[in-house]
């Protein structure tokens, strides 16, 4: 029961292709039949042919032309057949990965879906990819060779239930239960090595990313042998569950091989015993010899599903709560407010995430269109909460919020691996080439840009690696301003830029925001002398709310921090 509720919502949203997906299986088992066939019929009319070419008459009368026909004939469909089932059986299932990862990335593109990247990027990007790519197997490798070896299995019980109806009763039942016992017996064995592997090689690779990418602050902390020790332990244990998978697999081969060949020995005892007899000819003994032969094959590809069913498993009891949650196909976006508002916010009181303690307690402020108002307060107070609460980043627990289309520019320059033009897309992807330079001369970085021998075709390293502080402050600041929204958020937009650019770029900000609402979460000085209202907050609370030409607005802005 538990491993039912484990697989359930990733089964269901599987069988959300059934046409596809049983189309493949069937087209599965029939290429393993008329693989059998082709043997069987091919063994039977080479001996059927020889015992004919004994004697001149039967030879003469033998027809070669029918069995030879159905030989050519089976070969063909197999060929065909095989090659339908790997196109509709992948199609069929990159068809689901790929509506399980959608699923997967919209339960993400949520409230608080960002923080939650940033804090643990390895893993969420090991769920999207490794572990949905590890669901393949309960379809590939488990459902399809399952089936496949029943109707195996089957064939060749018919084929000899023809001669006697208890021979194929005995057959399907010991291959049955001899090729699926051996795969049930190696996935429980396999399972904890499976895991193991599966967790020591997400260890693994995180380790490695960090340390590459943070190797400076491990360096700078000490740490740097720490996490090469680290690195070689998961490498260890990766090793350690590989060579129990590569024991288990060796030992399912001898398994499967040593049932093969006992079923082979019993049906050849069999169908000697009914030559003997006068029951049944040399032709027909053969081909119920080659089909037993066969019949075992297709439970010996049970092997690997068997290997993989362990991270199958894990992969689905990671993301089985994710694909239960129900899917909002758009996101609620919050109202819109009054005309002449920008926002309207009302008792608002928001968490983070696993906090039972509100970070904003019943928060309620107002801003007109145009205005621009700095919330000020110590750090802790819920400036950053609140800007992340209107961003639509963290849900509101209670309360209600209407506000106009609006964008963030958080502390943090976010900035990636690519060219300096596509880093700006991000903001507008119409954008053209026209309009970016325009926006890069507002920002102040068109002449440094076009003296780069790439221009925008510059590319960038990872975070932005090329450009320094004021130089990605500037990009950020060229990005938001292709987005063409009346509310912008910021959050110490000038934040470790040195004074002179700060001052530059406070500058450029304020003759680009003519006209439209600013929302700034600030310590400092420089930024807040933009606003025309100062909001003070403490403990998550709006305890001040002060009006420029007013000496409560005059004295909070003087005890800020200065450049």
């Amino acid at each position: 029961m538990k491993l039912w509720r484990d697989l359930r919502p990733v089964i269901l949203l599987f069988l959300a292709e059934p046409g596809r997906l049983v189309l493949g299986a069937a087209m599965a088992a029939l290429t393993v039949l008329m693989g059998m066939a082709l043997l069987g019929l091919s063994g039977w009319f080479i001996t059927a042919t020889a015992l004919a070419g004994l004697n001149a008459l039967t030879a003469i009368r033998f027809d070669v032309f029918m069995p030879s026909a159905g030989i050519r004939l089976l070969a063909l469909c197999r060929t065909g057949s095989r090659y339908g089932e790997r196109l509709v059986t992948h199609d069929a299932t990159f068809a689901v990965l790929a509506a399980l990862r959608e699923r997967l990335f919209r339960g993400w593109a949520r409230p608080d879906a960002a923080r939650q990247l940033l804090a643990r990027p390895a893993r969420l990007l090991f769920r999207l990819t490794a572990d949905i790519d590890a669901l393949e197997s309960l379809y590939l490798r488990m459902l399809v060779p399952a089936g496949a070896a029943l109707g195996a299995a089957m064939l060749a019980g018919i084929v000899l239930g023809f001669m006697r109806p208890w021979m194929g009763v005995v057959l399907v039942l010991w291959l049955i239960g001899a090729g699926w016992g051996i795969a049930v017996l190696v996935a429980a064995h396999a399972r904890p090595a499976s895991i193991r592997r599966a967790q020591a090689l997400e260890a693994l690779r995180a380790r490695a990313v960090d340390l590459v990418a943070g190797q400076t602050e491990l360096v700078m902390a000490g740490r740097i042998d720490a996490q090469r020790h680290a690195l070689a332990a998961a490498d260890r244990h990766l090793a350690q569950a590989d060579l129990r998978l590569n024991r288990l697999e060796a030992g399912a081969g001898v398994a499967y091989g040593m049932a093969g060949t006992l079923t082979l020995t019993v049906v050849l005892v069999a169908v000697g015993w009914l030559v003997g007899e006068g029951t049944i000819g040399a032709p027909a003994a053969a081909l119920a010899l080659l089909v037993a032969l066969t019949a075992v094959e297709p439970f010996a590809a049970l092997r690997r599903g068997a290997l993989e069913a362990g991270r199958a498993w894990l992969a689905a009891r990671r993301l089985a709560p994710r694909m239960a949650q129900p899917l909002l196909a758009v996101p609620t976006a919050p109202g819109l407010p009054g005309e002449g508002r920008a926002l309207q916010l009302t008792r608002a009181t928001v968490a983070h995430p696993g906090s039972r303690t509100a970070a904003l307690h019943e928060v309620s402020l107002t801003l007109s269109s145009g205005e621009r108002v700095a919330v000020i307060g110590p750090s802790g107070a819920g400036k950053s909460t609140l800007l992340a609460a209107l961003a639509g980043e963290l849900p509101l627990q209670r309360g209600e919020m209407l506000v106009q289309p609006h964008c963030l520019l958080t502390q943090r320059t976010e900035l990636f691996q690519d060219s300096l033009r596509d880093n700006l897309k991000l903001g507008n992807a119409e954008a053209d080439d026209t309009r970016i330079w325009r926006v890069l001369h507002a920002a102040g970085l068109a002449h440094e840009v076009g003296a780069m021998a790439s221009g925008l075709d510059t590319p960038l390293g990872e975070g932005g690696l090329g450009l320094s502080g004021g130089q990605s402050r500037r990009l950020a600041l060229a990005r938001l301003l292709l987005r063409n929204v009346p509310f912008w958020l910021m959050d110490e937009p000038t934040e470790a830029l040195d004074t002179a650019t700060a001052h530059d770029v406070l500058q450029r900000l304020e003759v680009q925001a003519a006209g439209r609402t600013l929302l700034i979460a600030t310590h400092l000085r420089r930024e807040a002398a933009l606003a025309d209202r100062l909001v003070c907050m403490k403990e998550g609370r709006i305890v001040a709310d002060l009006k420029r030409g007013t000496p409560a607005f005059d004295a909070a802005l003087s005890a800020l921090r200065p450049d």
